[in-house]
């Protein structure tokens, strides 16, 4: 049984994949792991997921960037977000907001499900995100999620690789690296080529040692 690696963009995973000499597709097969690129956002990767899961996998392993709200972690830092959260899904009741869980229809959260007692896993820092379709940028709007869900790490596909997995009763991890503080949008302060080198580094000591 292999693993299967799944990704939001090529970029986030071209050294990984230049390292193992992936082909640069969107689904490839190698011989000890599988390499999906689902495209940006929760639709994109629960329809590829729909495509491409099966039982066949003994793991199923989000890699990607992600932002911050927590200022004492370094950029760069490679994290595992064990819990992650659709933080848009539900209701506004005027000035409050009612979870998917509140009203009743489902559940907003998720957890990653694993029993790995991998070195490279557990050295890195557990950590809950959140996931939603317009990542925050406004100091308004980021008081406001902290104060919905306390979160650490924001993504726009976290939640549905570990909502698809839910679903498929397959062993999932999240790992992100974190390429910038969740703040009034400056580009000029993010650090995606560090997140990426050490996200990369990670994940491919992992591979290597699994």
């Amino acid at each position: 049984m292999k693993i299967l690696l799944v990704a939001a963009t090529w970029p986030e995973i071209a050294p990984l994949a230049a390292h193992f000499q992936v082909p640069e597709k969107d689904f490839v097969k190698t011989e000890h792991f599988d390499l999906l690129v689902t495209g940006v956002g929760m639709t994109a990767t629960a329809y590829a997921l729909g495509k491409h899961l099966s039982s066949n996998y003994k793991l199923v392993l989000n890699l990607g960037i992600a932002g911050s709200f927590d200022r004492s972690i370094p950029l760069g830092t490679v994290l595992n977000i064990s819990s992650d959260e659709f933080a848009e899904l539900g209701a506004e009741n005027r000035a409050e907001f009612l979870s998917i869980d509140e009203l009743g229809f489902g559940r907003a959260g998720y957890t990653a499900v694993n029993n790995l007692l991998h070195e490279d896993v557990n050295k890195l820092q557990k950590v809950k995100g959140i996931t939603v379709n317009r990542v925050h940028g406004d100091a308004a709007s980021i008081e406001r999620i902290i104060a919905q869900c306390n979160p650490v790490t924001e993504s726009m596909e976290g939640a549905a690789v570990l909502y698809c997995c839910h679903e498929a009763a397959l062993p999932c991890l999240q790992i992100r690296a974190i390429s910038n503080y969740i703040e009034p949008r400056n580009r000029e302060n993010w650090q995606i080529g560090l997140a990426i080198k050490n996200l990369n580094e990670w994940a491919i000591g992992f591979l290597t040692n699994t």
